[in-house]
């Protein structure tokens, strides 16, 4: 991994402690914030690559669990890592990897409605589908209840979808970072 593959995952470590600068919005119904840090894996991934983008979320894990207080709200610590909210924090990183995966294979067409699928794939069904089994197994719910609690970050996160697939279009189009999958230009 070059200097330059280490300053941008850092880089993008530090844009996901940006993005828990704004307050979450607590649901009543379940435990789970509405914050603007689930846009960051979407971010990383869609920008830096499946690897990179991985790695930034991985070491933004890796500072919250050492106690820095980066999540939304000022969280942070280990005791975060056993709450219903882990599963989505733990999902960070596979969310990233696979948007990554999905731009870096689409990278030739890669538009706004690929990109947007890609952050939707990566950032909401892969991020859901590791967050929403824990909501269940921690909190103590069934699934079912668990998935429809959920049901009501759907609209929020198509629209950071949305927003972090405009950036990506806009980063490819004026400094890609990302080489194209099988080498392909």
């Amino acid at each position: 991994m070059s200097t330059r593959d280490i300053v941008l995952v850092a880089l993008f470590a530090a844009l996901m402690a940006a993005l828990g600068a704004f307050p979450p919005l607590m649901i009543p119904a379940i435990a789970v914030p509405i914050t603007a840090q689930s846009m960051g894996p979407m971010l990383a991934g869609g920008i830096l690559g499946a690897k990179r983008g991985a790695l930034s979320m991985l070491l933004f894990v890796l500072l919250v669990a050492v106690g820095l207080p980066l999540l939304s709200g000022g969280r942070g610590g280990l005791g975060v890592f056993a709450g219903p909210t882990a599963g989505f924090i733990f999902g960070w990183i596979a969310a990233a990897a696979v948007t990554g995966l999905l731009v870096e294979r689409f990278w030739r067409g890669l538009n706004f409605v690929t990109a947007f699928l890609a952050a939707s794939l990566g950032g909401i069904v892969v991020l859901y589908g590791i967050g929403i089994p824990w909501i269940s197994l921690v909190g103590g719910v069934p699934l079912a209840t668990a998935a429809t609690g959920s049901a009501a970050f759907i609209p929020g996160d198509l629209i950071k979808a949305g927003l972090a697939a405009a950036a990506i279009v806009m980063v490819k189009r004026a400094y890609p970072m990302i080489r194209p999958a099988h080498g392909r230009p």
